[in-house]
């Protein structure tokens, strides 16, 4: 990939005159828009490509190559944070924003209750599995478009955008049409179809980290999203395999520096699944604030023994309540924004 750095004052018309000569020349462009300067990246180019017609174009200041493999998702073509605007959330913009729910869409009852309480608790978005991945083919597979209608109303009356799993490039369509996130799961981060899939919608993508995942194959997942066009990714570490069995996974808490250093992505933190036992969730969700995560992805349900999936790792409204007082005030010490609980009267009817 070869970056065209604009000018500082390279004006709207200009860019446009660039992009232009780039079509005709059908080479595929990719306009960044930064505080600085704008630049263009021209993917599928090297230092063997001749581009000096574009080098003498108006407004273009230089020419130079990206030295990674992640030529979208990188800070070498973006250096500044991606923001994503969801709902009244600005992921990556600074704010620590909470997304929570069930593992599954159970009942409208269920769900129901869920929002109220993840609105209550000031989280910004709710999560759950209208199909659901399931290691036996004998467990609860979710209830398909079914549960993302009752998802979709449940964050209708309460003011909540919603964040739900698609399985299959087939799916999407379908999927994207209730939901405001999609969420791309462990088991697919390499399923380059189905990636391909949500890089032609325009709907914001949530792509976690395989068990056995490196940083750098999570980037490349990531980078299929963004070369399809959608722009609006955000990455979720939620622990990865190791020797260890005292929890489900092993947090790798690392890797949101390290990411943060590679890409301008938002980075979010599931301290559920990588926990695996509700006890250790709230610590995990405190690690992650801390490390400076844009956010966390967790699990709750009002019964959690009664749950259809994931019980054991789930917290109870109570302890979802006490967790996100815990992260108001670590949020406060560390100067990062966050939403307030909410009162009942504000929540939408």
């Amino acid at each position: 990939m070869m970056i065209l750095l604009m000018k500082p004052e390279a004006t709207v018309a200009e860019i446009g005159a660039v992009l232009k000569r780039c079509r005709e020349r059908e080479l595929k462009a990719v306009p960044s828009h930064g505080p600085g300067r704008n630049s263009v990246g021209i993917i599928q180019a090297d230092q063997t490509t001749d581009l000096s017609d574009l080098a003498t174009l108006p407004g273009v200041d230089e020419i130079t190559p990206v030295s990674t493999a992640f030529n979208l998702v990188g800070r070498e073509f973006q250096p500044e944070p991606t923001i994503i605007p969801v709902g009244e959330a600005q992921i990556g913009s600074g704010e620590f924003v909470v997304m929570a729910g069930p593992c599954s869409v159970e009942t409208p009852e269920q769900i129901e209750s869920c929002a109220e309480a993840v609105a209550a608790g000031g989280a910004r978005i709710l999560r759950g599995g209208a199909y659901k991945p399931r290691s036996s083919p004998y467990s609860f597979q979710g209830l398909g478009e079914e549960g993302l209608r009752i998802m979709a109303k449940a964050g209708r009356n309460h003011g909540l955008p919603i964040v739900t799993e698609v399985m299959h490039p087939d799916l999407v369509e379908t999927v994207a049409g209730y939901a405001d996130i999609l969420q791309i799961g462990a088991r697919n981060v390499q399923n380059y179809a189905l990636l391909e899939a949500v890089g032609q919608t325009r709907r914001p993508v949530f792509l976690k980290r395989g068990m056995m995942t490196t940083i750098k194959e999570l980037l490349l997942a990531a980078e299929y999203i963004l070369a399809g066009g959608n722009r609006q990714v955000m990455l979720c570490e939620r622990g990865i395999r190791t020797f260890e069995t005292a929890t489900r996974n092993t947090l790798d808490i690392a890797a949101v520096p390290v990411i943060k250093s590679m890409s301008h992505l938002p980075v979010i933190i599931d301290p559920s699944h990588a926990a695996g036992y509700r006890e250790f969730v709230p610590a995990l969700a405190m690690s992650a604030l801390a490390a400076g995560a844009d956010g966390i992805m967790v699990e709750m349900h009002p019964v959690p023994e009664e749950a259809y999936s994931d019980g054991r790792q789930s917290l109870d409204f109570p302890q979802f309540a006490d967790m996100m007082a815990q992260l108001r005030n670590v949020a406060r010490a560390l100067g990062r924004p966050m939403a307030p609980a909410r009162d009942p009267e504000q929540q939408m009817a």
